[in-house]
């Protein structure tokens, strides 16, 4: 009989399975819905730490220099993540202005403060003070860290721009596709196997 930690119970259909070990490229799907269960991470606690440090840093990059500036007829301007939801909550569309500050800005940074929180006592084989309620709130914010869509949108108003103004990619657009990534690769869905760790 299986102990509960070598257990893993499938998030769409509550069906209970046995823990395997994972070769690199493997994941384990439910045999009732097809959901997948386990994928191959192949990341150690401390390669996780350097990535979330390193996306930490991204992040800095990416709301604090200019995600594009135009220029027309010797006239420039340049704007940040943050200037872009100061510029809605200007307008008639107040609400979304915050929704967008949550997914873009608030979202990610809480997800990697938790992360380096989490790994932090990892790295020295220690559970984390707290760990339940950060593992929580990491699956809770998943949904609405949506930084891919706010590069789509990014890189659409670029491409549209660019018809009739002069538009410059900053350094903040690159920062922003890097990080999202790399956060789709430290805080996806393979955050649950932060459980398993000492």
């Amino acid at each position: 009989m299986a102990t509960s930690e070598q257990l893993i119970i499938c998030e769409h259909c509550d069906c209970v399975y046995e823990k395997t070990t994972l070769s690199k490229h493997q994941k384990t799907l439910c045999t009732r819905c097809g959901g997948v269960l386990q994928r191959y991470s192949g990341l150690t606690v401390e390669q996780r730490l350097a990535l979330t440090f390193t996306a930490l840093m991204l992040w800095i990059f990416a709301n604090f220099y200019p995600v594009m500036s135009i220029s027309l007829q010797g006239l420039k301007n340049s704007a940040t993540l943050w200037d872009s939801v100061l510029a809605l909550s200007l307008g008639p569309i107040t609400f979304i202005a915050m929704v967008a500050a949550i997914s873009m800005i608030i979202a990610p940074i809480i997800q990697l403060a938790l992360l380096i929180w989490v790994l932090g006592f990892a790295l020295s084989h220690r559970r984390a003070p707290a760990f339940k309620f950060c593992m929580r709130w990491l699956e809770t914010l998943r949904p609405w860290s949506m930084l891919e869509v706010c590069l789509l949108g990014a890189m659409v108003a670029v491409i549209k721009l660019a018809g009739f103004l002069d538009v410059l990619p900053g350094i903040g657009l690159i920062a922003l596709a890097i990080l999202s990534l790399m956060m789709i690769r430290i805080a996806g869905r393979d955050i649950r196997d932060l459980w398993d760790l000492p």
